[in-house]
């Protein structure tokens, strides 16, 4: 777990002055959002972002995998040394991430 805080950590350096990205810690890993669009994840065979014609563009030998069982396939992320292309992929990601679900306020029974 120690590993994941510091490769957090790392991923956040490496996309320092874009503006919207954040990190929460979840099922043992971490989530990383751009302007509030899941673009990637800690898991357990690392960081791996969603699979988007700007991802690929980056990353073409990065052979998609799904970050645990019954997950849609992911790119493990090959381009994270070089910061300029990281942010660049990372802020052209953007257009092809679905937005955001909205939670559903739960009805009361009158």
């Amino acid at each position: 777990m120690a590993d994941y805080k510091e490769l957090a950590a790392y991923i956040m350096e490496q996309l320092e002055g874009v503006d919207g990205v954040r990190n929460i810690p979840m099922m043992g890993g971490y989530v990383f959002y751009y302007k509030e669009r899941i673009f990637g994840g800690i898991y357990g065979n690392g960081f791996l972002v969603k699979d988007t014609k700007a991802s690929r563009k980056y990353m073409p030998d990065s052979e998609p995998e799904p970050p645990y069982k019954g997950a849609k396939a992911m790119l493990p992320v090959t381009i994270l040394e070089d910061r300029e292309q990281f942010v660049q992929m990372v802020q052209e990601m953007y257009d092809e991430l679905p937005e955001r679900k909205k939670k559903e306020k739960k009805k009361k029974d009158v």
